[in-house]
């Protein structure tokens, strides 16, 4: 699966022309139902499935999951999730590649891109289990 990640994301990640920011409405309808998988780079970042009711489960790719919420919020798309009480909010546009997402809506802050809704499920191991 990861390898699989890597070659999507390569060819992903190329300079598009990206289109105006989505709104809550057009995220909503573009995400809700799929599992994408981001990076940055040329490198794998992250994965977020996208669940009924603006309802999200992140992973950095390691097996450990976020539940979260998501809302607009001035031209911005804002996350919850419940290891953090501050939101993290980005712009997302679309491009013939996908989302491009820029955190906090600032160019020269982090920008994502989206590797593709590859049709495989995300790993989330369950909690930690002692001796």
């Amino acid at each position: 699966m990861f390898r699989t990640f890597m070659i999507l994301l390569m060819l992903v990640v190329r300079p598009v022309a990206a289109q105006s920011p989505l709104t809550g409405v057009e995220f909503d309808d573009y995400t809700r139902g799929k599992t994408l998988f981001y990076g940055i780079g040329g490198q794998a970042y992250g994965v977020e499935r996208y669940l009924s009711n603006r309802r999200v489960i992140w992973s950095f790719l390691d097996g450990n999951c976020m539940e979260g919420i998501w809302y607009e919020r001035e031209g911005q798309i804002c996350f919850l999730y419940e290891d953090r009480l501050d939101p993290q909010c980005w712009v997302f546009t679309q491009s013939g590649g996908g989302l491009i997402a820029q955190f906090e809506g600032d160019p020269t802050e982090t920008e994502l891109y989206e590797a593709e809704d590859i049709g495989e499920e995300m790993l989330c191991y369950g909690p930690d289990v002692g001796v």
